[in-house]
């Protein structure tokens, strides 16, 4: 519910400065913005512990039976020529 009110809030305020004819540069605080959620986002994810070695495995295997996977459809939908 926190993330609705601001929404709702800079929806209001750009109908309201629409109607007026002011043109609003927005681009700079919305690169800044952007740059520390990017940030932030970072920080949380530096801070959660995994195995690193058990991941890449996990991932190599889903990556191989994936296209394994997709070439086998291919091969069934579609046939040799």
């Amino acid at each position: 519910m926190n993330i609705f009110i601001p929404l709702l809030a800079g929806v209001l305020i750009g109908y309201t400065l629409r109607k007026r004819g002011k043109k609003l540069n927005v681009d700079l605080p919305m690169s800044a913005a952007l740059l520390l959620l990017i940030f932030f986002m970072g920080v949380e994810a530096g801070k959660v512990e995994i195995n690193a070695g058990w991941l890449l495995v996990s991932s190599i295997v889903f990556a191989a039976l994936t296209i394994a996977g997709s070439v086998g459809m291919a091969l069934l939908v579609g046939g040799r020529r």
